[in-house]
């Protein structure tokens, strides 16, 4: 196939991948826009883009040898779409455009393309919010885990604190620890960010993988340390302070001394465990 036909067959291959999932990427766009848990998606597709980008040469050398098994793969993705249409199930219409584009690319293409492409089509992952049952699954006992640490860090300071799960009762007021007061918020941002980070600054996977996996003891302990903060406001200064302005602040300012926290442990790791030093010659 020459260069002109392969264009010619990708763009087609695009287009009808819009208009196929047309109605599935709106309602994943408007997630985006108005959920901030996922507002981080805006960014998932651009840097999946420029990953395989990244790969092109080893694209370009890679042998063009298309799979049967490809289509295999895009009938289980396409049947997934309808059955998620038919029940109104949105992760899986979204998952099929995983799948869709792992099938397109294996039987376009080649396993080979499909290896070189594997982390930027995983990345895209993370732009699929998760099922309702799964993301209360995991707020839930953030928000316990968050509660107990604010109830601990009050006791420490001696300040009075009582503790009915996710509800801190002080002498002046009531603090309940929401759900989007769980960290799971700052959990999921972060994770994007590790795994971004991982990827331009070490080019070894257990390297990788370890900054990406040290994103949920710092976002746990930073969320802790908000609520925590949070309590001691409200106490010193009143209930105001644990609502509006200063607890969105706060929320802020924690999201910025866990990135810069992440960041530390990627130098600190880089430090301990430093890259191999490439012979020349």
């Amino acid at each position: 196939m020459n260069r002109r036909a392969l264009i010619t067959s990708e763009a087609i291959a695009a287009t009808a991948f819009l208009v196929l999932y047309s109605h599935v990427l709106q309602k994943l766009v408007r997630d985006w826009s108005h959920d901030e848990n996922y507002s981080h998606g805006f960014l998932i597709v651009p840097l999946a883009l420029y990953f395989a980008w990244e790969r092109r040469d080893a694209l370009a050398a890679a042998p063009l040898k298309p799979s049967a098994l490809g289509v295999g793969i895009l009938l289980a993705s396409l049947a997934t779409l309808v059955a998620g249409t038919l029940g109104a199930e949105l992760f899986l219409m979204r998952m099929s455009m995983i799948g869709t584009v792992v099938g397109v690319v294996l039987f376009a293409f080649g396993t080979e393309h499909l290896r070189i492409l594997r982390f930027p089509i995983a990345f895209l992952l993370l732009m699929i919010p998760l099922p309702a049952i799964v993301f209360n699954q995991i707020a839930f006992p953030l928000q316990l885990l968050a509660s107990r640490f604010g109830e601990m860090a009050l006791q420490v300071l001696s300040i009075p604190v009582l503790r009915e799960g996710n509800v801190i009762i002080l002498a002046n007021t009531r603090l309940e620890v929401a759900e989007a007061c769980s960290g799971i918020r700052s959990l999921i941002s972060l994770l994007t960010l590790g795994i971004v980070l991982g990827y331009f600054t070490d080019s070894r996977w257990t390297m990788r993988s370890l900054i990406a996996l040290s994103t949920v003891p710092v976002a746990i302990l930073a969320n802790g340390l908000r609520v925590a903060g949070t309590g001691i406001a409200a106490h010193y200064v009143g209930p105001d302070a644990a609502t509006g302005f200063l607890h969105t602040f706060s929320g802020w300012l924690m999201f910025i001394a866990a990135s810069s926290l992440l960041f530390a442990i990627q130098r600190g790791t880089a430090w301990v465990f430093p890259p191999p030093v490439e012979s020349i010659g």
